[in-house]
């Protein structure tokens, strides 16, 4: 988050959305089901929300606008926080008392967060069909370059992603915890930021 990496992500959500408001509604909500899918449900709230916010109030979306944006970014943050066990801390403790494995949970779980997207997608189009404004000013958006505070940080995040989605799917089932393989992943990030002097390690390290 402090290298700008979702920040980045959002601005180039709105620059997908084309100025149309309904698109960049959709689109928002799928990112936060990424995120949701992918840092927890918890983790995509909290990130996103003033991400939103801002984003928004740049655009000038009226008062009604950007809580219906919010509003869907908070609300997919649950109901899509089911596709790993890592997207929610529930998910943790079932799969644990069931002793299901990250690859036996994710086979059964991503069909039925695909089908709890969509239905939150609809519900969600049709509860704020009159807050979404028709369409929106592209050439209010910055740069989604300029979002990026670190760009050794932002660059290895993707990198450490990746190699955290193989690990969990091709490593825990040798019996190496998903725990350890988050906490490498971590520290790798946090050995780059602090490297770096960009990002305030020390800030992130109290707030972890």
């Amino acid at each position: 988050d402090e290298s700008g990496f979702f920040e980045w992500a959002a601005l180039h959500v709105a620059r997908w959305g084309n100025g149309r408001g309904r698109l960049l509604f959709t689109y928002i909500v799928l990112l936060g089901a990424a995120v949701a899918a992918l840092f927890a449900n918890d983790g995509a709230a909290l990130i996103l929300t003033p991400i939103v916010i801002a984003m928004l109030l740049a655009l000038g979306f009226s008062k009604q606008a950007t809580l219906a944006f919010v509003m869907a970014a908070g609300f997919i943050a649950d109901t899509a926080s089911l596709p790993l066990i890592v997207s929610n801390l529930v998910n943790i403790v079932s799969a644990d008392f069931f002793k299901l494995g990250f690859s036996e949970y994710a086979s059964v779980m991503i069909p039925v967060d695909i089908a709890a997207i969509v239905a939150t997608l609809v519900m969600l189009h049709l509860f704020f069909r009159k807050e979404i404004p028709p369409e929106y000013d592209l050439a209010k958006l910055q740069e989604p370059a300029r979002a990026i505070h670190d760009l050794p940080t932002f660059r290895t995040g993707w990198i450490v992603l990746l190699l955290l989605l193989v690990g969990f799917f091709v490593l825990e089932p040798l019996g190496i915890p998903v725990s350890a393989i988050a906490t490498v992943g971590a520290l790798i990030l946090f050995a780059v930021a602090k490297r770096g002097h960009a990002i305030n390690t020390g800030k992130v390290l109290r707030g972890a």
